[in-house]
């Protein structure tokens, strides 16, 4: 189902070893999530709907070749299935919690293919790896005020924040943290999914340095949003 719906929607034809990836991502998911707590989904269809079809989507965004970091990525969402659709983007995966790191590293042995991972909190990840990637993704992690400014810090100028959200409601909120964060709403894709279930992807524009002080520690993100 999701080979014809990728291919009308991200020009994407998944090759034979993509779906056998995908299988085995499936597989490898369902039989571990018991163990990692890794997600409420445990029916093979909405696994390919609701996880892979839904990341791969992002790829209407990403340039060719690009870097790309998720930032509390959990099992791999979306980075992973973009990797497995579009091997020419590098991927770095950065969760907070080391169970779900060591998934997606066993993960990646398991699907032969190669990616970056950091065990720490995403204020902390931003301070070492300043202006570092081409795009900066997450998915099911915050308010956009609060993701914006987790990710932002981790962007080159020229580059784009990259945001899953079911649709555009949270855009009148985030001004603020666009204008402090130097960033500058683009565009967004919609999409309707096999499930009939909405996609918001929006992409902000990196168009200015963010100052060091972004992100606050102390949970301040969360606590007092931009």
């Amino acid at each position: 189902m999701i080979t014809n719906y990728l291919r009308e929607q991200t020009g994407i034809a998944l090759k034979d070893t993509m779906l056998t990836q995908f299988k085995t991502y499936c597989d490898f998911l369902l039989e571990e999530n018991s163990k990692y707590n890794l997600t409420a989904i445990t029916e093979q269809n909405d696994v390919y709907i609701k996880h892979f079809a839904d990341s791969v989507l992002g790829s209407v965004a990403v340039a060719q070749n690009a870097t790309l970091c998720d930032v509390g990525s959990g099992a791999g969402f979306p980075s992973l299935p973009l990797k497995i659709a579009r091997p020419d983007i590098n991927v770095t995966l950065v969760d907070s919690l080391e169970k779900r790191i060591n998934f997606t590293k066993t993960l990646c042995d398991k699907l032969q293919i190669e990616a970056t991972f950091y065990h720490d909190r995403a204020e902390d990840f931003a301070k070492t790896h300043s202006e570092q990637f081409d795009v900066a993704t997450a998915r099911a992690v915050a308010p956009l005020p609060i993701l914006l400014e987790y990710v932002a810090q981790i962007v080159k100028v020229g580059g784009i924040v990259l945001a899953y959200k079911t649709d555009e409601s949270e855009l009148e909120t985030s001004a603020n943290a666009c204008k402090l964060l130097g960033l500058q709403f683009e565009k967004d894709y919609k999409f309707v999914l096999p499930d009939s279930s909405n996609r918001c992807l929006l992409v902000f524009r990196k168009t200015a340095h963010t100052p060091a002080k972004y992100p606050r520690g102390q949970n301040k993100p969360r606590k007092q949003p931009l």
